[in-house]
């Protein structure tokens, strides 16, 4: 992890399994208690623990590998007292160790310096973060440091959406070296890209909208290791309107359908910023690498610009037009549809797509921009697997 950052008032730590998020809370508590450069410029005489559980507290935060008892020298290692669930340095500071289970024993003491650690995970979230920020009344400028792996959790967000709060990000593979090789390899294979290994392993808040017409339980169920044997590959062209470089995305989506009518999503190759003549090659050599049968280009954007600029790259692609009648959110209704009935797979993991297909309602993308790689998403399963009026064609054709 980074140093901490200059006297903020949170700094707010956010990593993945094995990121190093304990160490990183033990030290910063460690250079408070001691006043130790550059955590604090004069020892922190009282600072709070809160964790989950007040197990979790001991196991984890002071008697762990990484935690406070772990990482100090023998000469300045503080006394542990279980009973008295406390702390206390040669030098006079003094840990308290608290529980989300029980908020209410944060009503009273006083402190000039908090950890909290596995924020997302507390009981009485709110309950608990409040009474203790009631309790940080000592000094000149309290702080405190949150160490977590994200879950999208109300506080989670409003913390990192103040402008107030630090924020540190890290990965499990960031502390790669010190931990098992094996373990690095197995959970990669089998959680890599995944919404689990996103949140537990690359440290990420991975969310979905309410009204979304995804949602992440719904794309992890048709989560596949490889596709099967296809009858059928396309690769869907979404251009963007404009072939400026800041222009939107070009979504290029490989898709193709099994002899059981079922689809499946093999690649999203979505480039951004390509010049038409960049997006173009790329959509060719998606169709070669994949051997797919066919473009399926949106032309409403551009005309006939968009299969003018295939056929220059490669005049021997056949492409197959497409031009959009309806919003984009009706379209994608149909698409959508077939998910719910277990009728898609995803060979692999996608999470720019999969984020797009989570943030996708009535009123579009949360951010307003354009959902590009949806968009083509939905033009290659409904060119594979729906007819005309949304109607799902006969199976294995």
């Amino acid at each position: 992890m980074p140093p901490p950052p200059p006297l903020r008032g949170v700094w707010l730590v956010l990593g993945g399994r094995g990121a190093g998020k304990t160490r990183t809370g033990a030290e910063w508590v460690k250079g408070m208690a001691l006043g130790q450069e550059p955590y604090a410029p004069a020892a922190t005489e009282r600072i709070a623990l809160v964790g989950e559980t007040q197990g979790q507290v001991r196991d984890v935060m002071i008697e762990g590998v990484s935690g406070l008892l772990a990482i100090h020298t023998r000469w300045e290692r503080p006394s542990w007292y279980p009973s008295r669930r406390r702390l206390e340095w040669p030098n006079g500071a003094i840990a308290q160790v608290f529980s989300a289970e029980d908020p209410e024993g944060l009503r009273g003491p006083q402190f000039g310096a908090a950890w909290s650690d596995e924020l997302a995970k507390w009981p009485n979230l709110q309950e608990t973060w409040d009474m203790l920020q009631f309790g940080l009344r000592l000094g000149d400028r309290p702080r405190q440091i949150v160490t977590t792996t994200p879950r999208p959790v109300p506080l989670i967000k409003r913390l990192l959406a103040d402008p107030e709060v630090a924020v540190s990000r890290a990965a499990t593979s960031a502390n790669r070296f010190n931990l098992a090789a094996d373990f690095i390899r197995s959970v990669t294979l089998s959680y890599g890209g995944t919404r689990l290994g996103r949140q537990e392993l690359d440290g990420e808040l991975v969310e979905e909208s309410a009204d979304a017409l995804w949602t992440r339980a719904m794309i992890e169920e048709c989560r596949e290791r490889e596709a099967p044997a296809l009858a059928r590959i396309v690769v869907a062209v979404d251009p963007p309107a404009s072939s400026s470089a800041r222009a939107d995305s070009c979504g290029l989506v490989v898709a193709g359908l099994d002899g059981d009518g079922l689809g499946h999503v093999l690649e999203d190759g979505t480039v951004a910023g390509a010049r038409p003549h960049e997006w173009a090659a790329k959509a060719v050599a998606l169709y070669r690498r994949f051997e797919a049968d066919a473009l399926v280009v949106e032309v409403n954007q551009g005309g006939e610009m968009a299969t003018a600029v295939i056929r220059e790259v490669d005049a021997g692609v056949p492409v197959s037009a497409v031009r959009a009648t309806r919003g984009k959110y009706l379209r994608a209704e149909p698409v959508a549809a077939l998910y719910a009935q277990g009728r898609v797979r995803h060979a692999g993991a996608f999470p720019a797509l999969e984020d797009e297909m989570c943030d996708f309602g009535p009123g579009g993308l949360s951010s307003g921009r354009s959902p590009d790689r949806l968009d083509a998403l939905v033009w290659a399963l409904t060119h594979l697997m729906l007819g005309p009026k949304g109607r799902p064609r006969v199976r294995g054709i």
